[in-house]
């Protein structure tokens, strides 16, 4: 009865103490859901260039079909990945097939960012010359940041903790 007692207080002890670390759900951020980015500091940034209603629908319709064109691509690359980390784990792997699968990862990658940046470009042809020039001097196009989990310690828009969310 004793072991018993005290089994059951360390997995209440255990699931209590790892409550916190499941309460911010899938992405650990706000805004961040299944499938990483979407769009919590591109929300923070455009949220800054008082975007009329217009631009807000003109912006969200560019973004979703960008992740329409390149949901086959991530696709592609998730089963690119697995096929490679196979091969890898052969016996002996064959470094001709292993060439190849990342040299087709790489350029899946390519394809895109290539769509990534066609699609910055086609946000900037909605924005005012104002807009434009604030876009420009904000962190929009300067990615994630740097640091442990892409974290910017001490960057006055961060705040001084670590991660992208604050």
């Amino acid at each position: 009865m004793k072991k018993l007692t005290l089994v059951l207080m360390a997995i209440a002890l255990g699931v209590l103490l790892t409550m916190p670390a499941f309460a911010a759900g899938p992405g650990g951020c706000p805004g961040n859901g299944p499938g990483g980015d979407t769009g919590y500091h591109r929300d923070k940034i455009f949220k800054k260039l008082n975007l009329t209603d217009e631009q807000k629908t003109k912006i969200e319709a560019l973004v979703s079909e960008n992740q329409k064109a390149i949901r086959p691509l991530r696709e592609k690359m998730f089963d690119k990945s697995v096929e490679l980390r196979r091969l890898w784990l052969q016996a002996n792997p064959d470094k001709d097939k292993i060439t190849a699968a990342q040299k087709e990862l790489r350029t899946l990658r390519d394809k895109k960012e290539d769509k990534a940046t066609i699609l910055r470009f086609e946000i900037r042809k909605v924005l005012t010359p104002e807009q434009n020039e604030k876009l420009a001097n904000s962190r929009w196009d300067r990615g994630p940041g740097f640091g442990p989990r892409g974290g910017m310690r001490g960057h006055e828009e961060h705040g001084p903790g670590m991660g992208m969310c604050q």
